[in-house]
């Protein structure tokens, strides 16, 4: 009997190892696999409809310009061995003040095109990198930010070798926001003077769990610890490791954060969470009424405005 018992165990212990490497493996198709189309969240069409006549019409006039600028493609090898793809747009007067512009999960550089014009009124080049696993770059999974830290270390010393850069400023959006926070915990040149994070997560980990919620309405342990062994097999780094939270504690470079108050994609209580935990100069902004990555979208002027102080500010320093 007891041996009967034992076999049973052991027969059960083994179909769960196995539910659980196949579910593992899903979830990593879902959520760090190239390719794949996800629907993260549904927002309310309040929430993103109070934006005035004024900024509507700034916002249209922002993504026409994009629309009709030139771009130079620009590649360059990553440290794992990947060809990574961006755009550059040169400013007419020859600047020697550059903005990289970080796109979200599963977007590319073209996403952040309507941010473009917001910088060149303010006299820098602009470039727009496609995150390794995106747009045009190569790659087979989403960083989340980790990898991606150490594609924009060397973005950055492309500008300054290439370009003659002097200033630098990161803007990331969601994803983009939480890789440009990674940067920053690295050692960066002193040619990086301002950093913006719009909508950023704490910790990949604690996003996922989010979405496992959110989505699938399921617990985050134990398929998040699985989906993360497998994303380490697969893609060589572990939701664990991946954190804005901890990467921001090191940093040293004046920083704005940015966060819509209706967040539905990441909670709001994150932006305070790297506010708090963030070393270094730093500005929260809230947002009311906006959702993920729609302060923009909602309030273009005094958007512009924000990021108009922030950088004359730490360009003065």
């Amino acid at each position: 009997m007891k041996r009967k018992i034992g076999i049973a165990i052991g027969s059960l212990a083994a179909i769960l190892v196995v539910v659980l490497v196949i579910a593992g493996n899903y979830f990593y198709n879902q959520g760090v696999k190239r390719g794949t189309e996800v629907e993260l969240h549904t927002e309310s069409e309040a929430v993103n409809a109070v934006a005035s006549d004024a900024d509507q019409q700034l916002l249209l006039e922002a993504k026409e310009w994009f629309d009709s600028q030139e771009r130079l493609p620009i590649e360059m090898k990553s440290f794992d061995g990947l060809r990574l793809h961006a755009q550059y747009i040169q400013h007419g007067d020859r600047s020697d003040k550059a903005v990289i512009l970080a796109h979200g999960f599963r977007n590319s550089g073209d996403n952040m095109g309507k941010l473009a014009k917001m910088y060149y009124d303010l006299g820098f080049d602009v470039l727009l990198p496609d995150a390794r696993g995106h747009g045009n770059s190569e790659g087979e999974y989403i960083g989340y930010g980790w990898h991606d830290r150490l594609d924009y270390k060397d973005w950055i010393d492309n500008l300054m070798e290439e370009h003659g850069t002097k200033q630098i400023i990161l803007h990331g959006n969601s994803m983009g926001a939480a890789t440009v926070l990674m940067t920053s915990g690295e050692k960066l040149p002193p040619e990086v003077k301002g950093i913006v994070a719009d909508s950023a997560y704490s910790t990949v980990k604690e996003e996922l769990t989010h979405q496992l919620k959110s989505i699938y309405n399921l617990p985050s342990f134990p398929l998040l610890q699985v989906t993360s062994i497998v994303t380490k097999i697969r893609a060589g780094y572990t939701f664990e490791e991946a954190s804005a939270l901890d990467q921001v504690k090191k940093n040293q470079v004046p920083l704005l954060l940015i966060h819509g108050d209706s967040d539905d994609l990441v909670p709001t209580e994150m932006a305070y969470e790297l506010y708090d935990a963030a070393g270094g100069e730093k500005e929260l902004w809230i947002v009311p009424n906006a959702g993920h990555t729609k302060a923009f979208d909602n309030g273009t002027a005094e958007y512009a405005e924000r990021i108009q102080r922030f950088v004359e500010h730490v360009l003065a320093q």
